[in-house]
């Protein structure tokens, strides 16, 4: 079973949960304050971190910010704020998902099942004996879901290396923002839903302090992005 962590101060909401993801082959723990669900994330690793906003000792969104000073597991936002301004902000520190509460069990199991797929979902053609490919002196092994670049760690969430991944697999050509949603949030896309946007602008960041090659991932209008294969210079 897969293991998940819930930290929501809704007791009969998690009671309610275990046992439904239970039957989906989910196991939960769960944890109803900020303080002890963050030592429960720094102590042990989950497949999964089920995150309310509204917790009664911390602001969720500075659990998260916590959390990804020290770990890049995959963390799904339940929230009950439904102003677009709280979810980019959740997007903007490293969340990989959310789901507005209240919110149907199975859409949850949904949203959970296309978080875990992405940790097996990438494949890669590589000759190097872990599994890792190596290109535009980037290593990204999709194994373990992390990056390098030249031989040096990438601080890069899971929702950040697969969109690099697949970026560069694709280099020279564009990808559409329906695809990428669909091959990395593994959800139909939605006009309205910038969490891509927020992804690769997180992504270009990150890239611009560590490679030369943030400016190769282009936005072309209307359409989606590119990851220009020349224009920056290799060091």
């Amino acid at each position: 079973m897969k293991a998940v962590l819930l930290v929501d101060d809704d007791v009969k909401l998690c009671t309610m949960l275990r046992d439904y993801l239970a039957a989906h082959g989910l196991d939960l723990l769960m944890h109803h304050s900020g303080t002890a669900g963050l030592e429960a994330a720094f102590s042990n690793t989950y497949d999964l971190i089920l995150l309310d906003v509204m917790l009664p000792d911390m602001d969720g969104f500075e659990w998260l910010r916590r959390l990804r000073q020290r770990s890049q597991q995959f963390v799904l936002l339940l929230t009950a704020r439904g102003e677009a301004a709280d979810r980019i902000r959740g997007l903007q520190l490293g969340a990989d998902d959310y789901l507005p509460k209240p919110f149907d069990p199975e859409e949850l199991v949904a949203r959970i099942k296309a978080v875990l797929r992405r940790s097996g979902s990438i494949n890669v053609s590589s000759s190097a004996s872990d599994g890792s490919a190596v290109r535009m002196g980037f290593g990204i092994d999709p194994v373990s879901r992390t990056a390098t670049f030249k031989g040096k760690p990438l601080d890069l969430t899971d929702v950040e290396v697969s969109l690099l991944d697949l970026l560069i697999r694709s280099a020279g050509s564009v990808l559409t923002r329906e695809e990428l949603v669909s091959r990395v949030f593994g959800r139909p896309f939605h006009p309205l839903d910038r969490s891509l946007d927020m992804h690769i602008c997180r992504l270009r960041k990150k890239l611009s302090t560590t490679t030369p090659h943030a400016g190769r991932i282009k936005t072309i209008r209307s359409s989606g992005y590119l990851f220009s294969p020349a224009g920056s210079p290799e060091h």
